[in-house]
């Protein structure tokens, strides 16, 4: 049986951690990366982080084919090669409703382990490179608005507080 598990929010302290090494893979990792793909399919979403559910592990999962059929779960992942420039619209599952351009790497190599525990090696461009830094970055207590300038991620958080504020006075 799978589980949906809570997306935890901003401001939440969890998504300011270093994120902890997985010492190797068991019944119950296993299981969590079940977990968080069901709960990223549902979001929906294309990529999720073991903080942004309130593990403080390094772990992350994520699928950016059009079908959701190519899903990725990458144990430990830290990026070893990258090249190129890519500014992409960025969202987060832990910021909902805030949007903004970031500048990454176009092309990246990305060193890990598989869910199964084995060694793996991914050339990844474009959005799935996006997504994997987005990714890592939670691992490392990093937002995709840390990469924006002071200006437009103070905008970017009014924007969000706002949202959220609203979302609160109506559901009350």
């Amino acid at each position: 049986m799978t589980d949906k598990l809570d997306i935890v929010l901003y401001p939440d302290e969890g998504l300011r951690d270093l994120c902890t090494p997985v010492d190797g893979m068991n019944d119950d990792y296993d299981r969590l990366i079940d977990d968080m793909f069901y709960t990223m399919y549902d979001a929906p979403g294309i990529g999720l982080a073991a903080p942004q559910v309130a593990i403080q592990k390094r772990l992350i999962v994520l699928d950016v084919s059009e079908n959701q059929d190519q899903p990725i779960a990458l144990i430990n992942p830290e990026v070893v090669q990258s090249k190129g420039e890519i500014v992409y619209e960025e969202g987060c599952l832990s910021l909902p409703g805030v949007y903004a351009k970031v500048k990454r790497p176009s092309e990246i190599l990305v060193r890990g382990l598989n869910r199964d525990g084995e060694a793996v090696e991914l050339e990844a461009k474009d959005l799935l490179a996006i997504c994997i830094q987005h990714e890592i970055d939670h691992l490392n207590g990093t937002l995709f608005v840390d990469h924006l300038s002071q200006l437009k991620r103070s905008r970017a958080l009014q924007k969000y507080r706002k949202e959220m504020a609203n979302l609160k006075a109506t559901s009350s």
